[in-house]
């Protein structure tokens, strides 16, 4: 198996499991990444997702091993993206555990995901600009939207490695931790995601993500349209009403 799941409660740890190859992804490993994705979506008790790399590595990319063999990735225009789940919308959120290498592939991995945390070992780059390997799983979409513009095509032209400082300064990385609490990290965070109210956290999340390139007014009216489901659903009473009780207030937890 090169893909192993977990899940404690309501959070589910995916591992791309091929260290040996510093965990890059051969086509069969895109479908059962793919394939662990859409279990986790469908699983109405997992309520965030944390994607990670086995023994020290988050993804080195795409096996371009395999590919100088004669079995490259997956390179069909629609479905899933030649490392898998990368062209997938869903409707819940992945928080990314980097350690070691997130770097070509593995780096477009990483931005797929809602949120990364990232551990002082690791190293963030294109380094596929090394070998001629395009940028194939929204890397060139997702990048500039992230670090912005300058800062994206310094990386993409380049293939510069970027340490774990400097991808924090950035904001390519959210959450910077000491080395080897990559994970415990995003599994916590994942916990305390998975704690809030979800149907409105889901809304809020989709709505970020249909504002991108709109024109502000139909960005404004989808958040509108959206908030307004959730207010006027039968449970939104519940929050507003454990907040009249004293839950939450001056930042205490709910």
């Amino acid at each position: 198996m090169t893909i192993r799941t977990a899940t404690e409660a309501a959070v589910t740890t995916i591992t791309i499991d091929r260290p040996q190859l510093r965990n890059a992804i051969d086509r069969d490993t895109a479908v059962a990444l793919a394939a662990a994705m859409r279990a986790f979506e469908a699983d109405d008790a997992a309520k965030v997702a944390v994607l990670c790399g086995a023994e020290g590595n988050f993804c080195a990319g795409a096996d371009l091993q395999a590919i100088a063999d004669g079995r490259p990735n997956r390179l069909e225009p629609t479905g899933d993206g030649p490392l898998g789940p990368t062209r997938m919308q869903l409707d819940k959120p992945v928080i990314a555990a980097v350690a070691g290498y997130a770097v070509a592939g593995g780096l477009e991995l990483a931005l797929w995901c809602d949120l990364r945390v990232a551990d002082a070992t690791a190293i963030f780059g294109v380094f596929c600009r090394r070998f001629g390997v395009p940028l194939i799983d929204g890397g060139t979409v997702r990048l500039p939207q992230i670090v912005g513009l300058g800062r994206a095509l310094d990386l993409i032209l380049t293939g510069r490695s970027v340490d774990a400082d400097e991808a924090l300064a950035i904001g390519l990385v959210d959450r910077l931790v000491p080395a080897g609490d990559a994970l415990s990290t995003a599994q916590a965070l994942a916990a305390q995601i998975a704690g809030l109210p979800q149907a409105c956290l889901r809304s809020d999340r989709r709505s970020v993500y249909g504002a991108l390139g709109m024109p502000i007014g139909d960005a404004l009216r989808q958040e509108f349209d959206r908030g307004r489901s959730v207010l006027e659903a039968p449970d939104f009473r519940d929050g507003p009403t454990r907040f009249r009780g004293g839950a939450g207030r001056h930042g205490r937890p709910t």
